[in-house]
């Protein structure tokens, strides 16, 4: 029999099959996949784009030939002779499914665009930009004293201004005459002078220019890039905007990317060129909405982890694949932006790595040490960026250990059944009456609880905060007993439980064909993402010789929505009082800022990374045997004293054995 053609939606990792002639939009739509259309399907609107992925797809097991769609239409044709397609763009209402093939949905054709949570936190940073305005009167030339231009605009920006001398690129002395001789020989140049190397000419205005520099901190993270546009004078962010990063449909996390470009030859530079492109369209856009002119935006930082960080310098990461996972470079870079692709800036403007700490604790975790300092308090605190590669930094004044740990995208609502990115229409925020088993919850786009008379948000489905608390919330109802297992509608006593085949989920809503639910499936997702978090965090206290710490830091645009509460209940993060536990927001897109606002603070950075201790989790052979009795929830060994003090923990057991079905239920404590 033969088989009807499957259609995997990216980055959604949505898959089904269905009839050879079906429209992408209806099957999107059929799927529950996020593609836009307002004109219905007419071919007028176009927002229901879609780029389809050619060739061998190794992570999904699908091989993807040229006639997967349908050739293109009169529609189109006219569509894209009016007012033009992107090169290798469908419209997903005239395109029809005819074999196999894998759909990458653009940010832009999602109805529920990424609501990319990574605002800038309010901090004070010392303002010492490496990007400066000087405004300078150049002498005139004479015969009788034979000097260049570029020479003598040095020599009076040492006398006027103690700098210099500067640096000039080819395009910069074309431009340095005709502005010298239209400002009267008084112009303002913006110099780049770094904490180390020579400083350079980024630009030259006639007379007084008074617009104003400015600058970029990225956070390029494997799930989301997020920017930040900073006034280089007063240290205001002027815009902040986020995308996806478009490497997702290449693989969700780190190592399905290090492995896409073992096995495709080129698969590096394709990663390259597509992260390259969307930080210079995040970063053209950002700059546009801001109101801010291109020329004007002279520098960027970046941060990011080891594998983005040689994926963005277009390095080959199989070496971080495998053990030593050496890199390249784990000192700072500092080069033009154009050789990262970032072409909507001004042309001579100047990109900064921060340094990488080790094989797989990169730029972004220095960037949450320069942030949050640990190294500079007297309580040993523990500082966990939260995302899908974690980040853990543990230490005080006597010295900070570090280490990365694999925890996955379940965290983000990836691998969640009715999971999605945060956006409108999530829900973020679920409580479960323990008496009733009866939830409510809170969905981003809306301050109502679901029980609100008022409440009547769209409901699309669940994102990361929403399912760890979701969770949390059934262990803390005894529908969930501690070693993860869901029980069956007699044994928790609601019919809000279906079965699921031999397991069960709990319907947290439905609306019709449409039900959100968590499975059992889920519950062991992230089980597993929060059992690799909890054991990188053991495992830097083993290191330091500790049970306890003083302080837990969450960090990272998700960390900064995850309630404290809820993620011990999981035991997502030791036990410790719940007051000493706090958020730090985006603690590495603060890093990146402090590093773009204040020059030495690249020097404090490059220097500290030297003195903090890697701890390897992939070699470690603690890190399983933490892993392991991390599973249980809170843990299998460890008591939680201090979380059992305030929240609920039924003592059941749904893995019945022998006894006719019935939970064992020995107490609360």
């Amino acid at each position: 029999m033969t088989l009807d053609p499957l259609v995997i939606f990216t980055p959604s990792g949505k898959r089904a099959r269905v009839p050879s002639g079906t429209r992408v939009l209806d099957a999107a739509r059929r799927m529950g996949v996020d593609l836009d259309s307002v004109c219905g399907g007419r071919g007028i609107c176009s927002k229901c784009q879609v780029a389809p992925q050619f060739g061998q797809h190794s992570k999904h097991g699908v091989t993807v030939a040229a006639d997967a769609l349908s050739e293109w239409n009169a529609v189109e044709a006219r569509y894209h002779e009016k007012r033009g397609l992107k090169a290798g763009r469908r419209l997903g209402c005239q395109a029809e499914i005819r074999g196999d093939v894998v759909l990458d949905v653009p940010p832009e054709s999602q109805v529920h665009r990424q609501v990319v949570r990574k605002d800038a936190a309010q901090r004070d940073i010392r303002m010492d930009p490496a990007t400066r305005l000087y405004f300078v009167e150049v002498p005139e030339p004479d015969m009788h004293e034979p000097a260049g231009d570029l020479q003598r605009l040095n020599r009076a920006l040492l006398d006027q201004w103690q700098v210099g001398p500067v640096e000039a690129t080819l395009p910069l002395l074309r431009k340095l005459q005709p502005a010298l001789r239209r400002g009267g020989f008084r112009v303002t140049v913006a110099i780049h002078h770094a904490h180390r190397g020579p400083a350079r000419l980024i630009d030259i205005w006639p007379g007084l220019y008074e617009s104003g520099l400015f600058g970029f901190a990225i956070d390029l993270g494997s799930t989301t890039i997020a920017a930040h546009l900073c006034d280089l004078d007063t240290g205001e962010v002027r815009a902040s905007s986020g995308i996806m990063n478009p490497q997702i449909r290449f693989g969700e996390d780190l190592m399905s990317r290090v492995s896409y470009a073992m096995m495709n030859p080129g698969g590096d530079a394709e990663m390259t060129a597509a992260v390259r492109d969307a930080m210079d369209t995040l970063a053209r856009d950002t700059a546009r909405d801001a109101g801010i002119a291109p020329e004007a935006c002279v520098e960027t930082v970046v941060v990011c982890n080891p594998v983005m960080h040689h994926l963005l310098l277009g390095i080959d990461p199989v070496e971080l694949g495998q053990a030593p996972f050496a890199l390249a470079t784990s000192e700072a870079v500092e080069c033009a932006a154009s050789e990262l692709g970032l072409t909507s800036l001004n042309p001579a403007a100047r990109a900064y790595l921060l340094p990488c700490i080790a094989g797989h604790v990169g730029a972004d975790a220095a960037a949450v040490a320069l942030s949050e300092a640990p190294g500079d308090r007297d309580e040993l605190t523990l500082v966990v960026d939260v995302g899908t590669n974690a980040e853990i930094l543990l230490g005080d004044r006597n010295g900070v250990l570090a280490c990365s740990s694999p925890t996955g995208p379940a965290f983000e609502g990836a691998q969640i059944s009715s999971g999605q990115r945060a956006a409108p229409g999530a829900i973020d925020a679920v409580r479960i009456d323990p008496e009733t088993r009866a939830p409510r919850f809170r969905v981003i786009g809306s301050d109502l609880w679901s029980d609100d008379p008022a409440f009547d948000a769209e409901i699309t489905g669940i994102c990361g905060s929403g399912i760890i608390e979701a969770v949390a919330e059934m262990r803390m109802a005894g529908i969930v007993d501690a070693s993860g297992l869901i029980g069956s509608a007699a044994q928790v006593g609601t019919d809000r439980i279906e079965a699921e085949g031999r397991t069960h989920a709990y319907v947290l809503h439905r609306d019709g064909d449409r039900v959100i639910s968590v499975t059992q499936g889920d519950i062991r997702a992230i089980q597993l993402a929060k059992s690799a978090l909890y054991a990188g965090a053991r495992l830097l206290m083993d290191e330091r010789g500790v049970d306890h710490v003083d302080r837990v830091v969450l960090a990272g645009a998700f960390g900064a929505h995850i309630s404290p509460r809820h993620a011990m209940v999981l035991g997502m993060i030791p036990d410790v009082a719940l007051d000493h536990v706090t958020s730090a927001g985006n603690a590495a897109g603060t890093g990146a800022r402090i590093a773009l606002l204040n020059r030495s603070a690249r020097a404090e950075i490059e220097a500290a990374v030297t003195r903090i201790h890697k701890v390897e989790t992939a070699i470690e052979p603690r890190f399983q045997e933490h892993f392991v009795a991390a599973s249980a929830l809170p843990h299998a060994t460890d008591p939680f004293s201090q979380l059992r003090a305030i929240a609920p923990l039924p003592d059941v057991s749904f893995n019945t054995g022998g006894d006719g079905g019935r939970p064992r239920r020995r107490k609360r404590g």
